[in-house]
């Protein structure tokens, strides 16, 4: 009997940790068709999940989504919502005019999972989340499945026309408000190769210092690149490009959820899409 219980056990935890990994990417992130675009031109936004800059569609209906917006450079934030939710889609084709670098960012909602106790344990350690396994194991909770409320946040730039020599927008450094956002010192899109590109991790506007943050360049052989780095005390960063190509930069914030919530930890996970150099433009 004890046996069959058993058995019926990790098989409900089976079932948990299928749907957990069907619902659950480790980044979210948005990724245009196209990252230089000409003005006018209108270009798809793919909202993509996955692991190592390799994502399918993000099954997320419109009612997921709480912000959508386009900060174009002198112009002031274009709240998209109710135009992309309109028909119950997320209709995220925009049209670009102004030249110069865009900002695109998106904010969803909480979302529930339930991951059995081990397997919670690897999900910490691997996003680097020591807090939150050192809180565990003081509250002698690691034998207990991991119940978490996640939400996500993603920005992307676009460079529409030719980089000027100039811009005082400067628009692709200006924070949006989200509950956790990666904010570039450096344009990209104006980055030599070699470059150093610094990012400040911001948790509602202040810096959060001790995260991991992890960069990854697409294009790369056998495997996209990747560098991981910790924030310092300024919730700042530095990562050298030394090449050009379409890359992510991901990170995430996890706490313990106040008492009486449906989950026992909160999640919040900010990625930051852009290219550098090597300009594609449309014939």
């Amino acid at each position: 009997m004890c046996a069959l219980a058993t058995l019926r056990q990790l098989t409900i935890y089976a079932a948990i940790s299928l749907l957990a990994g069907t619902a659950v990417a480790r980044e979210f992130w948005l990724e245009p068709a196209r990252f230089f675009l000409e003005p006018g031109a209108a270009v798809h936004l793919r909202r993509l999940s996955g692991e190592a800059f390799v994502g399918r569609p993000w099954s997320g209906t419109s009612k997921r989504l709480v912000r959508f917006q386009h900060n174009a450079p002198g112009q002031p934030p274009a709240d998209l919502l109710p135009l992309v939710t309109a028909a119950d889609t997320l209709a995220t084709t925009l049209i670009f005019r102004q030249p110069g670098t865009h900002l695109v960012s998106l904010l969803t909602n909480e979302a529930l999972l339930t991951l059995p106790p081990a397997e919670f344990q690897t999900y910490l350690r691997e996003q680097g989340m020591e807090q939150a396994l050192a809180l565990r194991e003081q509250r002698k909770e690691n034998m207990l499945p991991g119940r978490e409320a996640y939400r996500r946040c993603a920005k992307t730039l676009l460079q529409v026309g030719r980089t000027g020599s100039s811009d005082s927008t400067r628009t692709w450094a200006r924070p949006v408000g989200l509950p956790l956002e990666l904010v570039p010192e450096q344009n990209p899109y104006t980055l030599p190769l070699n470059g150093a590109l610094t990012l400040r991790l911001l948790a509602d506007g202040r810096p959060l210092a001790g995260q991991l943050v992890t960069l990854w360049r697409r294009g790369a052989t056998p495997q996209p690149l990747v560098s991981k780095l910790r924030s310092n005390q300024n919730g700042r960063v530095l990562f050298r490009i030394i090449a050009p190509g379409e890359y992510l930069v991901g990170a995430v914030q996890m706490v313990a959820a106040p008492p009486g919530q449906a989950a026992d930890w909160r999640s919040t996970w900010t990625t930051l899409t852009f290219a550098v150099g090597s300009q594609k433009w449309p014939k």
